[in-house]
């Protein structure tokens, strides 16, 4: 069913104007309101397929109409625009039931997009549930999850839209990316808040172990049992279990995972009397589970039971644009936790942290900075107090790069220096880094032959004549030995 009627709400008269223009070109039937309240009385009085609507404007704000849409006329598919890309905002507009949610300032390809997605939403499946509004009272994840990189916007949405149901929900990510994380977001915000969240890390507890650990065990059941031991899917009852690293998890122990989400039961290790479980399953896992299965190291059928739902979780490296925010909520959090005087980054630090590649991810970030908030006496930070990840930013890749080694310094000065690399122009950048590279070394040899050309052409390993055009292009001024 095309998307054909829009009502677009924003308080901000060149938005509109912009909206207008595109939209009815591209052939929608388009009208603006320029407030909530005038929004509403129009979507009540007519019909359209689809609504954008601004999250920031009087009297009625855009999650309010986007409310009173819902309870209007719940078939309308809404686009929240924000100038505030906070999760928060994501996750809430997702949960009320937002069709989907785009930060300004945007593309108006974007759009494009999302239009012909909701047109094809609409021939598949209608309107997406409307997740609930209920937010955890203590466990505030939007404190907990920082990050407006896309990447990050992308699990937020995922977030919001899986919440509200029970189905099973896979994440995948590198150590320390943060996916309990993620899980405990999943159950704060679906209708299981109030009960319990269990979380095991099945690569922590030994093999013969874990069975008991997972399903409990019957008083006699083997030795040393002198008691019936509840399990976790029985603490989780009515719950979420949170099944971490479950890449490591042995194979027999994966085929009654199998079972409780067949069968929503368990049996305890020595007993005969299955137990009924109500529990939602989130797994997680920092290894390629699909390669597991190819190498038999992981059923199939396990897999595709809790992949209903995957939620990728990017290592650092890829959200670089992240960094500074979460360094920033770190070291405010763990001064304030320590009792110490708040401290801040300086621009040096920052760009630092910005250009290592943090294999334990953000673990290992939040890990740096509270090494540094101790052991630094002064309120800002510098890259002195960062002196390991310096070390081991420049050593990096020690087949090739000693600690020391030119290599070495032109890569720390190079990731400090190009940081943002989306930011320069394209095709400048090889030129840019030879140009600066070529004119220090050129007049450091030139100085050291006391500006002989014919000696420094021979050092350099280059034609004289090379040696002289190379001079005139980069601009060097030659003095008289």
């Amino acid at each position: 069913m095309r998307i054909e009627r829009i009502i677009v709400a924003d308080d901000e008269e060149s938005m509109r104007w912009v909206l207008s223009k595109a939209l009815k070109r591209k052939g929608y039937s388009v009208d603006m309101a320029i407030d909530g309240r005038q929004a509403l009385g129009m979507i009540q009085d007519n019909s359209y397929d689809l609504a954008i609507v601004d999250i920031k404007m009087p009297g009625i704000n855009g999650l309010e109409l986007l409310d009173r849409i819902k309870e209007a006329k719940n078939d309308l598919l809404v686009v929240i625009m924000t100038a505030e890309a906070s999760m928060k905002n994501a996750v809430e507009a997702m949960k009320r039931g937002a069709y989907d949610y785009i930060t300004k300032p945007f593309d108006l390809d974007v759009i494009d997009a999302i239009i012909e997605k909701a047109g094809r939403a609409r021939e598949i499946s209608g309107q997406m549930t409307i997740l609930k509004k209920e937010l955890k009272e203590r466990y505030q994840i939007e404190k907990n999850i920082i990050g407006n990189s896309t990447a990050m916007q992308d699990v937020y949405k995922t977030i919001g839209k899986v919440a509200g149901s029970d189905v099973t929900v896979l994440i995948q990510g590198e150590s320390g990316t943060g996916k309990e994380l993620v899980a405990r977001a999943i159950h704060f915000n679906s209708g299981r808040i109030g009960k319990p969240f269990v979380a095991i890390n099945c690569a922590a507890i030994p093999r013969d172990l874990l069975e008991s650990e997972l399903f409990g065990s019957e008083k006699g059941a083997y030795t040393g049992s002198s008691e019936r031991k509840q399990g976790k899917f029985e603490q989780a009852n009515h719950g979420t279990i949170f099944l971490d690293e479950i890449g490591d998890m042995p194979l027999e122990l994966q085929a009654k995972i199998l079972r409780v989400l067949q069968e929503h039961e368990i049996t305890r290790i020595g007993g005969s009397q299955s137990i009924p479980v109500d529990v939602r399953i989130v797994a997680a896992t920092n290894r390629e589970l699909i390669e597991q299965v190819k190498r038999k190291e992981f059923r199939e059928d396990l897999y595709y039971r809790l992949n209903v739902v995957p939620i990728n979780l990017p290592p650092l490296r890829e959200r670089r644009k992240d960094i500074p925010e979460l360094a920033a909520y770190f070291l405010e959090s763990i001064c304030t936790e320590l009792s110490i005087p708040q401290k801040k980054l300086s621009n040096e630090a920052v760009s630092l942290l910005v250009s290592y590649d943090w294999p334990g991810n953000v673990r290992e970030l939040e890990n740096s900075i509270k090494r540094a908030a101790i052991l630094s006496n002064d309120i800002h930070l510098t890259g002195l107090d960062f002196e390991g990840i310096q070390r081991r930013s420049a050593g990096e890749n020690p087949s090739t790069c000693n600690e020391g080694s030119l290599e070495s310094i032109i890569d720390l000065k190079l990731r400090k220096c190009l940081t943002e690399v989306e930011k320069l122009d394209k095709g400048d950048i090889y030129n840019m880094v030879m140009e600066q590279a070529e004119r220090p070394l050129i007049r450091f040899i030139l100085e050291k032959t006391r500006w002989n050309q014919v000696k420094t052409a021979d050092i350099l390993g280059i034609n004289r004549n090379t040696l002289r055009k190379k001079i005139n292009e980069l601009g060097i001024e030659v003095k008289r030995g």
